[in-house]
């Protein structure tokens, strides 16, 4: 490539961050520009995640999940280090709360042993378990010592500080409004100003479906938002549990289930459930944008999602307007969890992609239309992966 070729990046996320910091890195003399409709960098999936950097447990061998979970894991952990960011290796314990749960909870041990992760236990009994979660139940757990808590808004603010570093430039308070191909040249509006770039990498979250087409992508998939609300273990309780306790993951049921996160600040969560958000950008349940819902309720995707899962969604929906619910489930883990141990903490919202045919989007995808590489499908664990995720998609974007 030209040295001092011009790279647009649309989406201020860790993604869209690590990106351009790739970017940087590869091609020192090219002009990196980033682009973002927000007046700050991490301001929605980034600045609302559960902070868990994922070793790789769950992922189907051989796909781009677990490939670059496990290479994002160790880059991650490497810059955290160099950079002083917070990084603490506290653990998750998978639990298999009776015998049905087992033959799962092997198979996830499975996929982890095939993922290559570092240090993992199987533990029989609850004796075992209680060696490392002094206040869990069940009868069989994996652990993984590996699994960690970060803080992501600090590390997309490290990236941002790289970008800069590096001469690129942040351009933020600018909605990408048009996107064109003419040529050798992608033209793209943002805040009323148009730009010229070589080539236009986009990394938009919650609207990337919106900003894939204006650059000619493909409809589908189509970004359906679930919000994930959460409770917040009050202070003096949160000695509970002292890493992450998570489920075995249902098959019937699209999401993880509740479980149990610790955060770096020292606080513990309990969550989240998986509602529909009214709103791309849906954190509270009255914020409702008519846009965005009458997007989904008219997208055949969702529709038929729905006519599948549609009594899993009344029952997210009974635990966000009861916590006693969600206080019931994480119960199951941690009897010893009270209903007035806990308040209500700040949600987040999944960007979901769904195809046409109903099913969600499991691996994460990238498109690529002519001069322009499109992130359609990044979601968990695409934070922890965010610097594996760049090599991959400049790799594509740049040729190399």
């Amino acid at each position: 490539m030209n040295g001092t070729e011009r790279i647009g990046v649309v989406g201020a996320g860790i993604v869209g961050l690590a990106v351009a910091r790739r970017i940087a890195e590869v091609a020192p003399g090219a002009r990196v520009t980033v682009l973002d409709k927000e007046h700050a960098v991490a301001v929605h999936q980034t600045g609302h995640n559960s902070g868990v950097a994922h070793a790789g447990l769950y992922y189907q061998p051989g796909s781009l999940k677990a490939r670059l979970c496990r290479r994002g894991i160790e880059l991650l952990k490497a810059l955290c280090e160099e950079r002083g960011l917070p990084y603490d290796e506290c653990g998750k314990l998978v639990v298999a709360r009776d015998e049905s749960e087992i033959g799962r909870l092997r198979d996830i041990e499975r996929r982890a042993t095939e993922n290559g992760v570092p240090g993992l236990r199987w533990l029989e009994g609850a004796a075992r378990m209680r060696e490392v979660e002094p206040n869990v139940v069940g009868v069989a757990a994996v652990h993984s010592p590996a699994t960690a808590i970060v803080d992501f808004k600090a590390v997309a603010g490290a990236f941002a500080d790289d970008v800069r570093a590096a001469g690129g430039e942040l351009r933020l308070g600018r909605e990408v409004t048009s996107i064109a191909q003419r040529g050798d040249e992608v033209r793209v509006v943002a805040g009323g100003e148009e730009h010229a770039f070589d080539r236009l990498i986009l990394c938009a979250g919650l609207q990337s479906d919106r900003v894939a087409r204006l650059a000619g992508d493909d409809d589908g998939p189509a970004i359906v938002p679930f919000r994930g609300e959460y409770l917040r273990l009050k202070d003096g309780r949160s000695d509970l549990v002292k890493g992450l306790i998570y489920p075995v993951p249902d098959p019937a049921f699209p999401f993880l289930g509740v479980h149990f996160t610790r955060r770096v600040d020292g606080g513990l969560d309990i969550g989240p459930n998986a509602v529909l958000a009214f709103a791309r950008e849906g954190y509270t349940f009255g914020r409702v944008v008519p846009r965005d819902l009458a997007a989904t309720l008219g997208y055949s995707g969702f529709r038929k999602l729905a006519v599948k899962y549609w009594r899993t969604g009344l029952k997210e929906m009974r635990g966000s307007v009861a916590p006693g619910v969600l206080v019931r489930e994480a119960r199951t883990f941690v009897p010893s969890l009270r209903r007035e141990d806990v308040e209500r903490a700040p949600a987040g919202v999944r960007a979901q992609a769904i195809d046409p045919d109903g099913s969600m989007v499991d691996d994460f995808r990238v498109n690529h239309v002519g001069r322009v590489v499109a992130v359609r499908n990044a979601p968990s664990p695409a934070a922890t992966s965010s610097l594996a995720i760049a090599e991959h998609v400049v790799g594509l974007a740049l040729g190399s």
